[in-house]
């Protein structure tokens, strides 16, 4: 590369050729997109205010439903959603009652901060149990906040909302 070269590049960084030129790229497009009569397209979601639309095949918040009818969750302890997760974050304990010699749940916690929202543990079930819902706001002040229980995965995510 001879003198003239390294001159043309030293010229260009001193004056700041290519920061103009990104700038200028940026300026031309923003004002190509706003049009006489047009209102300019808005990118930007105005969030705590306006929800935004998720996927229908979305992935959030863990759910453990309920029966309406009795108010009893419809896990039947068999464990198989625990046996699926890959990160290993949801724990099942039961007791089995004598009387029906059927398993009890007494302990569910499932790790929103390991989860990667797989869906693998929602297919395992195989009454529908466990569900991953479109509830997207799972952020917490602490690492315990993180740890849902029972409780918990029962009343699902509540995310505070902003009024004015």
């Amino acid at each position: 590369m001879g003198s003239n070269g390294r001159l043309n590049r030293f010229l260009r960084k001193v004056f700041l050729v290519d920061l103009l030129e990104g700038m200028w790229l940026t300026l031309r497009y923003d004002f190509a997109v706003a049009r006489p009569g047009k209102p300019k397209e808005l990118y930007t979601e105005q969030y705590p205010k306006e929800r935004p639309q998720v996927a229908e095949r979305y992935r959030g918040a863990p759910r453990l439903n309920i029966n309406p009818e009795s108010g009893e969750t419809l896990c039947i302890s068999c464990d198989l959603c625990a046996l699926a997760c890959p990160e290993h974050l949801i724990v099942v304990t039961s007791v089995r009652d004598e009387k029906t010699r059927r398993k009890v749940l007494t302990t569910f916690s499932y790790d929103t901060s390991r989860c990667m929202f797989c869906g693998l543990c929602e297919d395992a079930c195989p009454v529908d149990a466990l569900e991953l819902t479109q509830d997207f706001e799972l952020a917490n002040y602490t690492r315990e906040g993180a740890i849902w229980d029972r409780q918990m995965l029962e009343e699902g995510p509540r995310p505070t909302r902003y009024v004015r």
